[in-house]
């Protein structure tokens, strides 16, 4: 485990604009039998990840929020701005509406050890991998990680 990302990740990623329909984004996501695309606006700056848990929201639509009525007074017991993010999501058309904006990612020069370490601790399947002008030079997945550990 003492490989740079570098070394193993995928370079050139198959990536979408904020303006790809969610409809394409589903098929390439289909095709390419891969469970995430990066995000990325016309000078190469990641800018977000769209994933299949993103996408999910387009087919299970969204509940109310739970809440208690006191006095005429209605009581959210969850966050009613998670509750409109949700919304947003189910109803969205492009990728922009329906991606992760804050996407977790690495360096080349990092360790595939701490890429490791950061899926596990944050629980995603993948990370975009940028330079330090945060422009999108690969990605790296589990699966990566997985073959790397298996040629060892």
């Amino acid at each position: 485990m003492n490989k740079t990302v570098a070394e193993i990740m995928t370079a050139n990623p198959t990536t979408v604009s904020p303006q790809t329909s969610l409809q394409e984004a589903i098929q390439i996501l289909a095709e390419k039998e891969i469970s995430g695309l990066p995000v990325v606006d016309e000078n190469g700056q990641l800018v977000g990840v769209i994933s299949e848990t993103d996408l999910t929201w387009q087919a299970t639509g969204v509940d109310a929020p739970p809440y208690v009525m006191f006095l005429d007074s209605v009581i959210y017991l969850q966050n009613p701005l998670k509750h409109n993010e949700e919304v947003h999501k189910a109803l969205g058309q492009t990728v922009e509406e329906a991606m992760s904006d804050r996407p977790t990612t690495v360096k080349g020069s990092q360790l595939v050890r701490e890429a490791a370490r950061i899926m596990h601790d944050k629980k995603v399947r993948r990370l975009p991998v940028v330079d330090n002008d945060s422009k999108l030079i690969g990605i790296i997945t589990q699966g990566d990680v997985i073959k790397m550990m298996a040629a060892e």
